[in-house]
């Protein structure tokens, strides 16, 4: 559970926790539209790394509804009872997450399938690269400064999200261009590795770093 951060004013804060809600809201729209254009390319073209993407997409609405569940509650108290319960399920996230697409990649580098070229699965790609970074960081500062810890561990699952864009583009042009198939789940495993390291700091309730009268309002200590 996080403190009340030092000078933030109830006005103040009421709107941070209107800009949260929207901008969660905003996420779980586009990725909702991202999931079903990655499946759907994903499957036309038997591509594992798209319809990874596309399940990537899945786990990241279970986050920002958990944080939207907790920014549902109109008052300050009700949404620290629900800030653990909310780490907790971005953690699993996470986890999950890197669960998937480390055994996929595996899957995709030892498999004999090879994956078409999909122009639908690059376009996706390339916008989710354009968009989720600035959703990521909107969502953060807001985050942040209200010292909410789940709220800043979504941040990170939209900003995984860019890396797994850039490594899925990057992969299909390579596959278009070169037929290098492998390279996209050989870059996939690195982001397997930061999304178990972000699982566990979430689940630890670190992230956040908004001073309190007690030091940090989250991010050096769990979530108790």
């Amino acid at each position: 559970m996080t403190a009340l951060p030092l000078g933030l004013s109830p006005a103040r804060r009421d709107a941070l926790a209107r800009r949260i809600r929207l901008l969660v809201a905003a996420t779980i729209v586009y990725n909702v539209i991202e999931a079903v254009v990655a499946l759907t390319a994903g499957t036309l073209a038997s591509s594992s790394a798209l319809i990874g993407f596309g399940l990537d997409s899945v786990i990241e609405v279970s986050s920002a509804a958990a944080v939207a569940w907790q920014f549902s509650a109109r008052e300050h108290a009700v949404r620290e009872a629900r800030e653990r319960t909310a780490l907790r399920i971005i953690a699993v996230s996470f986890l999950a997450l890197a669960a998937y697409v480390a055994v996929d990649a595996v899957r995709a580098l030892t498999g004999p399938a090879e994956a078409e070229s999909s122009p639908l699965g690059i376009v996706i790609a390339a916008l989710s690269l354009a968009i989720m970074p600035f959703l990521s960081a909107a969502q953060r500062r807001a985050g942040r400064e209200i010292g909410s810890a789940s709220a800043v561990a979504d941040s990170k699952q939209t900003l995984l999200c860019t890396y797994l864009s850039a490594v899925l583009l990057i992969g299909l042009i390579l596959n278009a261009a070169f037929g290098w198939s492998w390279a996209d789940p050989v870059a996939a495993l690195a982001i397997a590795a930061i999304a178990v390291k972000e699982g566990r700091e979430a689940w630890r309730g670190k992230g956040c770093c908004a001073p309190t009268a007690r030091g940090q309002a989250c991010g050096n200590s769990p979530v108790r």
